[in-house]
């Protein structure tokens, strides 16, 4: 009976142009209890203005919805297709409304995260965006790796929301950075190269000044980069550079292979490749490798707001992840 009373009751509901979710509620509310004085109740209103809204929704209808009954209603056939109709609006409305404040407080929707090489290669950027998944899980995260000015640029162009980065910004007025940590940065060489034989103790900067560099594209890592050609004129030579690698991990395979001597962020050293030795550097205080997160300047995202927050508590814990286990390079 009731598949059928829908199907009658279509008609009335299609010539009506909007229904008010007040008026549904009141309806759903007087068939459920039978009686308008304690729909009247549940509602927390007056029976006067009840029994005017179901009047007035049977009018718009043009329908009787109610049988009046000597005590008490109960719905009519175009009421029971009213009701079925109206109790799944009202689920859906409420669905939307928690949609909207779970988005308002962060907890739902679209993240686009970028980082560099060598910034996702550091335990912290991993860790931070499992816990960020884990703890809002309505919300999608895109990730996307790219060199510094590529991240920088989707920044720009509102391509990506936030991004993990080597190097402060300088010169881009619509973006902004905080700085995450910092750690130190080593020497990588081939396994037979005569320096690796000292592996397990520091080596003064000067010492590379004859040796043959291998380092990533400037646009790929700005910061690094340039701290590496400063820190080697203050130690009085210039870095004689014989290649330049698309992507940092690829300096290291470089490196493997023999062609040169490279300086990473400490963090590369997770990558045990076959091949590569590493040494800590001396006289070289200012050599480090700083993480920063760059976002956009004015963006109110409640998403945003939310990764920045974590991102921010997490370091302040715990940056370094000093226990973090290395991972292979293939």
């Amino acid at each position: 009976m009731r598949t059928n009373a829908r199907i009658e009751a279509l008609p009335y509901l299609k010539s009506i142009p909007m229904l008010e979710l007040r008026q549904l509620k009141a309806f759903v509310a007087i068939a459920e209890e039978g009686y308008i004085t304690r729909a009247a109740e549940r509602l927390g209103m007056q029976q006067p203005p009840l029994t005017r809204m179901l009047q007035s929704l049977e009018a718009e209808l043009g329908v009787v919805l109610m049988e009046r009954l000597p005590r008490g209603v109960r719905p009519t056939t175009a009421g029971l297709a009213l009701l079925d109709e109206a109790r799944e609006i009202l689920a859906h409305a409420e669905g939307i409304a928690e949609v909207v404040r779970r988005a308002a407080r962060g907890e739902r929707g679209r993240l686009a995260i970028g980082f560099t090489s060598s910034a996702a290669l550091h335990p912290f950027v991993p860790s931070v965006l499992r816990l960020f998944r884990e703890t809002f899980v309505g919300v999608t995260v895109v990730l996307e790796e790219a060199g510094t000015g590529e991240l920088l640029d989707a920044l720009v162009h509102e391509k990506l929301d936030a991004a993990f980065i080597r190097s402060p910004l300088s010169g881009t007025q619509s973006l902004q950075d905080e700085p995450i940590l910092v750690e130190p940065m080593l020497l990588a060489l081939p396994t037979d190269h005569p320096l690796a034989l000292g592996a397990g103790s520091p080596l003064p900067l000067k010492a590379l000044a004859t040796e043959s560099f291998v380092l990533y594209r400037r646009r790929v890592g700005l910061g690094l980069y340039d701290a590496i050609l400063v820190a080697c004129r203050e130690a009085g030579f210039s870095p004689q550079v014989v290649q330049e690698a698309p992507r940092m991990t690829a300096t290291l395979s470089l490196v493997a292979a023999g062609l040169g001597v490279s300086i990473v962020p400490a963090s590369m050293q997770r990558l045990r490749g076959d091949g590569i030795v590493y040494r800590e550097l001396t006289e070289c205080q200012s050599l480090v490798a700083p993480l920063h997160l760059a976002t956009r300047i004015g963006d109110a995202s409640s998403v945003l707001e939310r990764f920045r927050a974590l991102v921010i508590s997490t370091a302040s814990k715990d940056a370094s992840h000093p226990d973090t286990p290395p991972a292979k390079l293939d």
